[in-house]
């Protein structure tokens, strides 16, 4: 008798359990699974963890469950509710999806908050990442305010990533590059931009930042590097004080790697 109760007891136990566990460990096999999941997403008494789950199983099944189409509609109304949800977390999660599916409401969402910090649903540097996955001309426009007037670097670093890519923004890059009270990781970045977007301007700044005695190492052997790849052998080569600027970078207190990139570029024009 016992030992029946405990087998009850055992069942009723392992029903809770399953009924509770977090979405992502139960089996979702069709869509009816998927609008409880849905349901659970949006149920804001449930715990975060269950809802992470939920959100979590429900980006696997869209890619699993036959007729899923039939739900989408639903599935792209639950992550626009729960994109303005009070845990940042599930708020970031379900505008990454939305963004990867280039959806208007989150990109809309993600520009008032740049323009607004007070409609902010991420950091501004989080809300740059993910517009990166569907830029349109007002995200690069939201971008440059950001790197006119950063509420902080990491904002600053991640607009000049996303700025990368509009041809707009070069005379922008071009000054960073200059500005030596820059932090160097940008104007690294705006080298790289530059050799996209103008690579006749990188030419021109990798020579004036090779003859400044004063600017960094680093700085001096990424300029090295673009022309010795990409610049004009022949404009180069008669270019007498850029090669004396670049013997002196060999031959002054620059690191290893560094002189080694010079003497690379010497050797090519027969210094």
């Amino acid at each position: 008798m016992m030992a029946t109760k405990r087998k009850v007891a055992k069942k009723v136990s392992t029903r809770k359990q399953t009924a509770s566990a977090p979405a992502s460990v139960q089996v979702v096999e069709n869509t009816d699974d998927a609008r409880r999941l849905l349901k659970v997403l949006c149920d804001t008494s449930k715990p975060i963890e269950v809802r992470m789950a939920a959100l979590q199983s429900l980006g696997a099944v869209a890619f699993s469950v036959a007729n899923f189409d039939s739900v989408n509609a639903d599935y792209i109304a639950a992550l626009r509710e729960v994109s303005t949800d009070s845990h940042e977390q599930l708020r970031r999660r379900a505008l990454g999806i939305l963004m990867r599916n280039k959806d208007g409401f989150a990109q809309k969402k993600l520009l008032n908050g740049l323009k607004d910090p007070t409609k902010a649903l991420l950091p501004p540097e989080k809300a740059l990442q993910l517009l990166g996955n569907d830029v349109h001309a007002e995200a690069y426009s939201a971008a440059r305010a950001i790197v006119k007037h950063p509420p902080n670097e990491e904002a600053k670093r991640e607009a000049l990533r996303l700025l990368a890519a509009d041809a707009k923004s070069a005379p922008l890059f071009e000054k960073v590059l200059r500005d030596k009270k820059e932090l160097r990781e940008n104007r690294q970045l705006a080298a790289s931009a530059l050799h996209s977007l103008n690579p006749e301007k990188l030419q021109q700044q990798a020579r004036k930042i090779l003859k400044d005695k004063s600017d960094y190492a680093d700085i001096k052997a990424t300029s090295l590097t673009a022309l010795e790849q990409f610049g004009d052998d022949a404009a180069l080569g008669k270019d007498k004080a850029l090669m004396q600027s670049v013997t002196r970078f060999k031959s002054s207190k620059t690191p290893a790697k560094y002189k080694q990139t010079a003497r690379r570029f010497l050797s090519k024009y027969g210094q």
